[in-house]
């Protein structure tokens, strides 16, 4: 189903000035040659990137991605059934909690994306 990279838009002269970050902002200085669409310059955001309604929201491995908080709620990814699902356990969810939602899964053999919080 995945085809393509996602391209990256970066911020213009992220490179040359160090206070700069990477994360895209407009360009809109009246000079900016990125304003005026040069090429060269790299892409700008467009609504053309838009990728297709069966892409969007994906993981990177392709799969589709619940959030969870408890056991309960891997029903919501058991219900899916197939390869194409997995579960993301929620950042608020502690330790104990978390092995018990691993454990289910694992009987239930539906795929844990962050197993173990670093």
């Amino acid at each position: 189903m995945k085809k393509r990279g996602r391209m990256k838009f970066e911020r213009y002269g992220w490179r040359t000035k160090k206070k700069l970050s990477k994360s895209w902002r407009r360009p809109r200085g009246h000079d900016n040659k990125m304003r005026e669409n040069i090429a060269a310059k790299g892409a700008r955001v467009k609504v053309g990137y838009r990728r297709k309604k069966e892409e969007r929201g994906l993981h990177p491995s392709g799969v589709r991605e619940v959030l969870v908080f408890n056991t309960n709620d891997l029903a919501k990814a058991e219900v899916a059934g197939d390869e194409g699902m997995a579960v993301r356990i929620a950042s608020r969810v502690g330790r104990r909690k978390r092995g018990d939602i691993v454990e289910e899964a694992a009987k239930l053999g539906i795929r844990v994306l962050n197993p173990v919080r670093t």
